[in-house]
């Protein structure tokens, strides 16, 4: 069964949703204005089942849809430049979602992103992440929130490389997942379709692979 709050993400996020077979390429004023962490995702799809919802500018409609014509094999490098940024990355992975997040224990503690000891890319995020400590006080793991919409929010983990195999990641997501499912939306995991480390872990914390596909255009 489709959840609603999906559907309400995706038509927020993108600016349509759902469409007719194929690639469909729509403008939102969205994707001109910063994201959860103050940059721009100048373009962004998902796909599935057989249907891609292509977002981009809206002054950039007719580049990316005359870009939609060429072989499959230059439409993703050429999509950066087609929106206006030609020095940024494509990223190309999976999308996932839940509504029944793992039954794992709790691991780790909410706490201000300005907290000592944590890495840059969690003092990134606007509200509380988190953060497994050991007995020292040291980071090992955490998990933010990319609160993209009222209805979809995205969850991105990392752990330091001495503290992987513990399973801190699966039980960090599958808490996280657990808050945004209280907040009222729907949990999101994106990740690239060669990682098989947070494939696993996507799986072991109740995000299954449904076959679905994300891709954008982001910052280095």
């Amino acid at each position: 069964m489709f959840d609603r709050r999906l559907f309400l993400h995706l038509v927020t996020w993108l600016g349509q949703w759902p469409a007719g077979p194929g690639r469909h390429v729509v403008g939102s004023p969205r994707r001109a204005r910063p994201a959860w962490d103050g940059r721009a995702r100048p373009a962004l799809a998902v796909a599935a089942e057989g249907v891609t919802v292509l977002s981009v500018p809206p002054d950039r409609v007719v580049a990316v849809r005359a870009l939609v014509g060429v072989p499959a094999r230059r439409f993703l490098p050429g999509l950066p430049e087609a929106v206006g940024y030609p020095a940024w990355t494509v990223h190309d992975g999976a999308f996932r979602w839940t509504r029944s997040p793992a039954r794992l224990p709790d691991a780790g503690r909410w706490t201000p992103p300005t907290a000592p000891g944590l890495p840059h890319w969690l003092r990134l995020f606007d509200r509380d992440v988190l953060v497994v400590r050991d007995v020292d006080g040291r980071y090992l793991a955490g998990v933010g929130i990319k609160r993209h919409d009222a209805y979809g929010h995205e969850l991105a983990v990392g752990t330091v490389p001495d503290a992987r195999g513990r399973g801190l990641a699966r039980r960090l997501v599958a808490q996280a997942a657990r808050r945004v499912l209280d907040e009222g939306a729907v949990p999101t995991y994106l990740h690239d379709v060669g990682n098989l480390a947070s494939a696993r872990v996507a799986e072991a914390a109740g995000f299954p692979d449904r076959g679905w596909r994300a891709y954008g255009v982001y910052p280095d």
